[in-house]
């Protein structure tokens, strides 16, 4: 017996040692940890009880090929959706954590954590088998050439084709990578070889761009409305930033990995996705106002977010609108699987979302994510407020196992008595368990919540990374990247002075500043970012896949504040600010230091990670010419001191620098010996004299304005005759005639026509360089959008703008405009620019890129400027930059905006932006708001609350909002709802006339507010009730010469709006009429009613 017994230690002994060797499993750090064991009922029992139920909910239902879970337990349906999958694997790998724990754990730990693998790598197979997809999708990220999302469960084949599914999905790719990082740190091996390595960074570039690109989102139909329309989702933007800080500069064969199999992450794309995900938030998206695809996101297992403040209105607002008794709506008027939907469509019909009003499921599962939530951040209150509310809710299996219904719905009986009456009728649950159908995912995360409960996990075990840092912990935080910034940032930017010659750096010297040349700096290397972009591209290649590298898409200027070790070599690079740009904005020394300024106050904002940013300054001999030098000393001496553009900086040599610096080890450049080593180029010395004096006067002041109007007049030139044309040409030495007589000949005879100094084209671009140089700024942007110059970073600015919920019009006041509402390709940008129909001046082509340039800045730092503007209307915004300008003037001619330099204009952009001056006359204000499109707080809202009380609907120039199919297809604080509002009012030609509009239409809202027996009749044309109002203005306001000027408005829109005899007191007593020749609606409240 005793035999018996000393070889059964043995045994147990011999298991532990050889699992203890297992790789992937980690047992050791888990067994000091002390789990409470309930009376009677021993650890083994506990997880005995949920191997079962995971075995028979869960398990019992994984293909046995792939690895991955179908969607449905029942009939021959095999499709699998890589979302759902992901939760199933998510439960197998927690329980298998929980397993660890035991010492004889009877192979179940193996058994787990091998269901996950099998899962994950079945996802991986599925991706692989559509890497074509990738390489296009990482280029131009449209649904068509997007990865699948939903698979056959058996083959890894595709089962829809892109027509029939929306299978971009950010979020499900998100929550792929994310839990493979979690899965890998907790010790198992998913990753085997090079080419996933190489195939999973390329997932990564896709990823990146997710800030850009509209997708289906979680419930796989895009806008609300249900109509095949893809949307930006705050819920896959946040995954997307959550997946990239877990996986940046994660190795993926975990503690047995190398320097090749670690992943690497822009930082400035991950910055992108964390400034839209803020901007974005508390809404879903345009269409959603608010979604509970928003809980795993910004909850388990996403934590996307490190604002608690954003986070708690987020989570308020989604608790307000959408929870019920039965669980969480997915979102307003939500028809899915609702008694009225229409299954046999895949898309509704316009207005059909009002059917389903009060209607719309409820899901149990949010509750359990409100469970998970809580524990995770020891919130016992809500956890045991949500367990009360999950308990009754769960069906059973005749075996026993809980079950989580997918919904609960209202019968087609009940419909009616549910939408007059709210929460009045009794829901019923989609599966019960004993009909063999389950909802998998809820399952999956019902058992995770349940081992969490019972602590039988912890959240550190299911979040081995990190991603929550709970509130109190976070100025401790210490990761290799984390998604919590310090609470006070206080950061020092480190600053290094480069010149570029040895002649710059005596001269400078003269005058206090310490600056190194690049050969003071060797081996230590400075490359300009283009360099490190092509280093990138040899990131992620697989031939054998189809894969290219990383994207050509510049460094932004967090990642060129990094060290970089490339093949033996240390590099420190300089922003793109400082590249040498074929476009004129970079001829202006005052838009350099502004943009200087700008970067380091972005930096500053946005640093997250450990270690000091280096931020390096090249100063060019062409820097400090003529009226260059003074401005660059002054911000040079600010650098000494200490503090730029209130930034603190520190300025010093680079090799003192680098201690404190982070460094990135681009070791995916290693190469074996028969290779040959890609080749990048260094900033070198400008080889010049060293004690030669710095030509410092080659450069002029502002050219007059004279110097800028040509002495020949266009219309004189037009229909003379090409030799006519040469022969002026050849002879005028104003660079203003030159351009203007090129442009004809431009137009005439195309670009490559010879001229004396060479093509037309060549001329041209002559004719810029000599006007760029001496500061003849109209000049230049004629030369420029003669030569269809297109500025670098223009898409990336639209984008900053489009991500602050804006829309952008390109086009010239009074013309067509070319609307933007989701991110665009530099090309096509540049074929609105150039589009004759949307110019009244060539010069405006250029001249809105600068403005586009300086908004997206503008929005990214102030966005509070912005506040009550939904479009951008640059054209318009040019118009209120003229109108300034005017009213600057006086009596006197206006400046020229096109004699402006760029920095003059963003100044005048800016001081337009302000609050208006109390000292401004109301016509200016009007002029003003109108031309920005400025509305007061609550404006759609009001329009809304109008509509409702309009049945047949408003006009104004032309465009009519009818009050239905609005009212049903949209909610009131929609964005879709606000557009449409902007869209009615897109043909009034006036901005003052305009912001007329704008007072009425809150003129209105307040009548109909006070007076709730009214509404209107018929159709309400806000142009008649305008004109009413002007007339009796007229009346109290005429004169002898009236009769002549009964149509000039300016006295009206000169008056203020408040008082007697102001403009509102003249629109509500037009609107009060309208209302009056109506019929009223009887009232219950109404105090004159006797009986």
């Amino acid at each position: 017996m005793a035999a018996t017994h000393m070889a059964d230690v043995s045994w147990k002994m011999l298991e532990l040692r050889a699992r203890s060797k297992r790789s992937g499993s980690i047992y050791e750090p888990l067994k000091c940890i002390n789990l409470p064991k309930p009376e009677g009922e021993t650890l083994w029992d506990k997880l005995n009880h949920y191997y079962r139920i995971v075995k028979s909910t869960l398990l019992v239902y994984q293909s046995p090929t792939t690895g991955l879970f179908p969607t449905k337990t029942f009939g021959s349906n095999q499709k699998a959706k890589v979302h759902d999958s992901l939760y199933c694997a998510a439960c197998a790998w927690a329980l298998a954590l929980a397993y660890r724990r035991i010492d004889d754990d009877k192979g179940r730990t193996h058994e787990l954590e091998h269901s996950a693998i099998k899962c994950m790598r079945g996802i991986l197979y599925c991706y692989m088998r559509q890497a074509e997809k990738v390489q296009k999708f990482k280029q131009d990220p449209k649904p068509s050439a997007c990865l699948h999302s939903v698979f056959n469960a058996q083959t890894g084949d595709e089962v829809f084709s892109h027509e029939e599914y929306g299978h971009l999905q950010i979020n499900a790719l998100s929550l792929f990578l994310l839990y493979l990082v979690e899965m890998i740190s907790s010790g198992l091996q998913i990753i085997y070889n090079t080419d996933e390595v190489s195939f999973i960074q390329n997932l990564v570039f896709c990823v990146e761009r997710a800030y850009r690109v509209p997708d289906f989102g979680v419930w796989e139909r895009g806008s609300k409305y249900n109509n095949g329309c893809p949307e930006l989702h705050s819920s896959s933007v946040g995954l997307a930033k959550a997946a990239l800080e877990a996986i940046n500069g994660f190795n993926l064969f975990g503690n047995q990995g190398c320097s090749w199999s670690v992943i690497f992450v822009d930082f400035d794309a991950h910055n992108r996705n964390r400034q839209t995900l803020c901007s974005l938030l508390p809404r879903e998206s345009r269409s959603h106002n608010t979604d509970a695809a928003l809980l795993p996101c910004l909850s388990y297992p996403g934590f996307a977010l490190d604002d608690e403040v954003l986070f708690g209105q987020t989570l308020d607002k989604i608790i307000r609108k959408l929870k019920g008794k039965y669980g969480f709506k997915r979102f307003l008027r939500d028809g899915y699987r609702t008694a009225l939907e229409d299954r046999t469509r895949r898309y509704y019909k316009p207005a059909e979302i009002k059917l389903f009003d009060g209607i719309e499921c409820e899901f149990p599962i949010f509750f359990i994510f409100m469970i998970i939530d809580g524990i995770f951040r020891g919130n016992p209150t809500q956890v045991k407020e949500y367990q009360d509310l999950l308990d009754p809710l769960l069906q059973h299996t005749p075996e026993g196992c809980p079950v989580v219904p997918k919904y609960y719905y209202v019968p087609a009986d009940f419909v009616e008595l549910e939408q007059r009456s709210p929460g009045s009728q009794r829901r019923f649950p989609s599966n019960s368990g004993r009909d063999g159908k389950l909802f998998l995912w809820g399952q999956a995360v019902y058992i995770i919540a349940k081992l969490l409960a019972d602590k039988l996990v912890s959240p550190k075990d299911l979040d081995p990374v990190g991603r929550y840092v709970a509130p109190q912990d976070q100025r401790n935080v210490s990761m290799r990247f984390s998604n919590q910034g310090p609470l006070e940032n206080d950061l020092v930017v480190h600053v290094a002075l480069i010149a570029e010659s040895q002649r710059l750096q005596v001269f400078l010297n003269t005058y206090g500043i310490q600056t190194q040349t690049p050969q003071q700096v060797e081996p230590i290397q400075i490359w300009a970012q283009k360099e490190l972009v092509k280093a990138y591209f040899h990131l992620g290649v697989n031939e054998k896949l189809g894969l290219s590298g990383r994207p050509d898409r510049p460094i932004g200027c967090l990642g060129t504040s990094k060290i970089y070790r490339i093949l033996g070599k240390t590099v420190v690079c300089y922003s793109i600010i400082f590249d040498l740009s074929d476009f004129y904005m970079s001829q202006d020394v005052m838009m350099l230091i502004d943009d200087i300024k700008n970067a380091l106050q972005f930096i500053k904002q946005y640093w997250k990670m450990h270690g000091r940013p280096l931020f390096v300054v090249l100063i060019r001999e062409d820097n400090i010419r003529g009226s260059r030098f003074s401005p660059i000393l002054d911000m040079l001496a600010a650098f000494r001191k200490g503090l730029v553009g209130g930034v603190k900086v520190h300025v010093d040599r680079v090799q003192t620098l680098i201690s404190g610096a982070v460094v990135e080890q681009l070791d995916f450049l290693s190469i074996t010996e028969t290779e040959e080593a890609p080749v990048f180029k260094s900033l070198e010395e400008l080889d010049l004299p060293k004690h030669s004096k710095v030509k410092r006067q080659s450069s002029t002041p502002n050219a007059s304005e004279l110097e800028q109007q040509p002495d020949v007049n266009i219309n004189d030139w037009k229909n003379k005759s090409t030799y006519e044309i040469l022969q002026k040409l050849n002879d005028c030495s104003c660079l203003a005639s030159q351009v203007l007589l090129s442009s004809i000949l431009l137009k005439r005879e195309g670009p490559n026509f010879i001229t004396q100094e060479g093509t037309v084209a060549e001329h041209i671009e002559r004719i810029y360089r000599r006007a760029g140089s001496r500061k003849l700024w109209s000049v230049v942007r004629f030369a420029a959008s003669l030569l269809g110059k297109l500025v670098d970073s223009l898409a990336p600015s639209i984008t900053n703008v489009l991500v602050q919920g804006k829309q952008v019009t390109l086009g010239a006041f009074g013309q067509e405009e070319a609307v933007i509402s989701n991110p665009l390709s530099p090309a096509v940008i540049k074929d609105m620019l150039y589009d004759k129909r949307r110019l009244q001046d060539e010069r405006e082509a250029v001249l809105q890129q600068e403005l586009v340039i300086h908004i997206g800045w503008i929005i990214s730092n102030s966005p509070e400027l912005f506040r009550g503007m939904l479009k951008i209307r640059i054209g318009w915004i040019i118009h209120a930059m003229k109108y300034e300008l005017k009213i600057r003037a006086g009596d006197m001619p206006a400046k020229d905006l096109y004699q402006m330099s760029p920095s003059e204009v963003k100044q005048l952009l800016l001081d337009i932006l302000q609050p208006q001056q109390p000292g401004r006359s109301w016509l200016n204000r009007r002029q003003l708001d109108g031309s920005l499109n400025r509305t007061p707080a609550g404006f759609y809202d009001r329009v809304w609350q109008i509509l409702e009380r309009t049945p047949n609907g408003l006009i104004v120039a032309g465009r009519f909002l009818p009050q239905q199919p609005t009212l049903s297809d949209m909610t009131m604080y929609e964005m879709n709802f606000s557009l449409l509002v902007e869209d009615m009012l897109q043909n009034i030609d006036q901005p003052q006339y305009r912001q007329i509009i704008v007072e009425l239409l809150m003129v209105i809202s307040v009548i109909l507010e006070r007076n709730p027996e009214l509404e209107f009749q018929d159709k309400v044309d806000l142009d008649k009730v305008v004109q009413e109002a002007f007339h009796d203005f007229q009346k109290d306001h005429s004169s002898p010469k009236g009769a002549e000027n009964q149509g000039d408005m300016t006295a009206f829109y000169n008056t203020h709006p408040l008082g007697k005899k102001g403009t509102c007191s003249y629109l509500s007593k037009a609107v009060i009429t309208l209302l009056l020749e109506g019929e009223m609606k009887s009232s219950h409240d109404d105090p004159c009613t006797i009986s």
